[in-house]
């Protein structure tokens, strides 16, 4: 079993900056892709940006230019930077993982709890 701990977040006014963190433990052999979606209130689950194993970050297009995405492969950690940050861009955020238990195992995908990022005056 693997966690995916979560912090940073928090209330922030348009055109600041806040940073999300986020740590993998347990049962981890690998990571494969890891990163971070979002979900505001009656909306569906969306890809922020998410680090790819042996690739670049792949962002959504409402995030490019303004976050980014950092990942430590020997602490199992990923950081979301976001600037300029906007009303519609408050929302749940969930860390995301792509998880090997194991070198034989396939791969497991496990989310955090999910913090809460609100942009407002």
């Amino acid at each position: 079993q693997v966690q995916l701990v979560e912090s940073g977040g928090g209330l922030v006014q348009p055109g600041g900056s806040l940073s999300l963190s986020c740590a993998a433990s347990g049962s981890i052999f690998s990571i494969n892709n890891m990163g971070w979606y979002r979900q505001a209130p009656g909306t569906q689950r969306e890809l922020v940006a998410l680090s790819t194993s042996g690739g670049s970050p792949i962002y959504a297009d409402s995030a490019k230019g303004r976050f980014t995405v950092v990942r430590d492969n020997a602490k199992n950690t990923v950081a979301l930077q976001m600037n300029s940050l906007k009303p519609e861009d408050t929302a749940v955020y969930f860390c995301y993982a792509a998880v090997r238990g194991s070198r034989s195992s396939g791969t497991t995908h496990y989310w955090g709890q999910g913090t809460q990022v609100t942009v407002s005056s």
